[in-house]
């Protein structure tokens, strides 16, 4: 099986959906053809296109990825089409995962409770 964004026209996905094999070597046109609209192939398990798309991500076809939404206002886009905050991520040796959060407000990493 075979994943498909449908983008409008600013390159925003729109939806993404599940292709059979035999459409795959074809599928942008497939897709075009049977739903109409501007189609890209996305992976799964990621090995095209940086990523798989989701609802709300971007294409850059410039680069051929797919860039997820901007989490915050202060994030940047790095050179690999991750988003970073203004501040890394503290290492403070805490071993619970995702023991901050990020404070738009203070641009800062707060603790969870």
């Amino acid at each position: 099986m075979a994943h498909f964004a449908e983008l409008d026209n600013n390159n925003i996905v729109l939806r993404v959906i599940v292709v059979a094999d035999e459409f795959e070597s074809d599928g942008k046109n497939w897709c075009h053809n049977t739903f109409g609209g501007i189609w890209e192939q996305t992976s799964y398990n990621n090995k095209i296109k940086k990523q798989y798309a989701g609802v709300g991500y971007s294409y850059d076809a410039v680069n051929d990825v797919f860039i997820q939404p901007q989490p915050y206002p202060s994030w940047t886009l790095d050179e690999n089409f991750d988003w970073q905050p203004p501040i890394q991520y503290p290492s403070d040796g805490y071993t619970r995962e995702n023991a901050y959060f990020w404070n738009e407000e203070t641009q800062s990493w707060n603790l969870l409770n």
